[in-house]
């Protein structure tokens, strides 16, 4: 039984894509089998299993195009899980799934010079899904000769959620729900992508990239300073930076340019609450921030049901993280509310 104590695994894999992608899957098999036992059962009203498969295909197809490395891992996974590929496929592919029920909701801060007490960058990010979920969070230390060393926190270790490197590069962010999406790219496929860069602008091309089927709001930062929102969909993006050095983000869109793409402007009141509920605490606080103010803040559930860390219902917060960019290091756990938690650094 997973408790809000109970540690997250961490697994360590090397080598060529397609033998770290199959180390992941070996180590995470009952995780992976379980997802799609789950997601047989519910596909959406209408479609089948042999629907998801088809319409899942010109996805993979685009991406081993694309990023032929990344469906190389994937393969791996597949081979390690003994799960057919095109079955993992269609949980990579979250475009066919309209609106995944329940929805993942995520809260993120970021602050760097002159926010931060000592003049780092901190990112921390409260990562909301089913509680049925909670068993399958995995967190993975990635060296693949051609990348930089990589950790990572996501479902069955293929499907990444939050991410940093040690070229100083990391990955946190906002499933957000774009009316335009398109064949291409996945964007949870994309995630890996932006995680394997050097610099902020490779990560944020990335991120970008013209053949993605949508977008999350993916929050990018980089030791050289650099902390940026990319808010996405599949045909358009903008960038936010920073307002004295710090910046909160949700599941909606923010930038003006981008709310033409908001797929349901009625269901975003909970993150609407999240967000200026974040954008209060961090406006208010009573100092510079510290890891351990970024902590009390994502343990907030001052909002009411749309607080920042849910523990009830059809959505919990199923893990936590405050990355240390400046350090290397990252901090996590099930639940901010609890004392117990897990250290990694490069």
């Amino acid at each position: 039984m997973i408790t809000p104590t109970t540690p997250i695994p961490l697994i360590r894999v090397s080598g060529s894509h397609h033998d770290t992608g199959r180390q992941i899957g070996a180590a995470c098999r009952d995780m992976l089998q379980h997802a799609v036992s789950r997601a047989r059962e519910c596909p959406p009203a209408g479609l089948t299993w042999d629907d998801m498969r088809r319409a899942a295909r010109p996805y993979l197809a685009a991406t081993r195009q694309a990023l032929p490395w990344v469906v190389e891992e994937l393969e791996g996974g597949a081979e390690g899980s003994g799960i057919d590929m095109l079955d993992l496929a269609v949980l990579a592919t979250e475009e066919i799934w309209r609106h995944p029920l329940p929805a993942e909701r995520c809260s993120d801060f970021a602050a760097g010079p002159p926010a931060t007490a000592d003049g780092g960058i901190w990112l921390a990010h409260n990562n909301d899904l089913s509680p049925a979920s909670a068993g399958q969070i995995v967190a993975v230390e990635w060296r693949v000769a051609d990348q930089p060393a990589l950790f990572t926190i996501g479902v069955g270790g293929l499907f990444i959620s939050v991410g940093y490197n040690d070229a100083g590069l990391s990955l946190t962010g906002n499933e957000v729900s774009p009316n335009d999406d398109t064949i291409g790219v996945p964007r949870l496929l994309i995630v890996r992508d932006i995680l394997a860069q050097r610099t902020a602008a490779a990560a944020i091309r990335a991120a970008t990239r013209p053949d993605r089927a949508s977008s999350y709001n993916n929050l990018i930062a980089h030791v050289d300073g650099t902390i940026v929102n990319v808010e996405g969909a599949a045909t358009d993006y903008a960038l936010l930076f920073t307002e004295n050095g710090w910046t909160v983000h949700t599941n909606h869109y923010v930038a003006p340019t981008m709310m033409q793409y908001e797929r349901d402007p009625s269901d975003i009141g909970g993150s609407l609450a999240r967000y200026r509920r974040a954008r209060e605490l961090m406006e208010t606080r009573d100092g510079p921030v510290t890891p351990a103010m970024l902590r009390r803040f994502l343990a907030d559930q001052q909002a009411g049901p749309a607080c920042l860390c849910r523990s009830d219902g059809e959505t919990q917060t199923v893990f936590w993280c405050i990355i240390g960019l400046s350090r290397g290091e990252i901090t996590f756990g099930r639940d901010p509310r609890e004392t117990a938690e897990q250290r990694f650094a490069f």
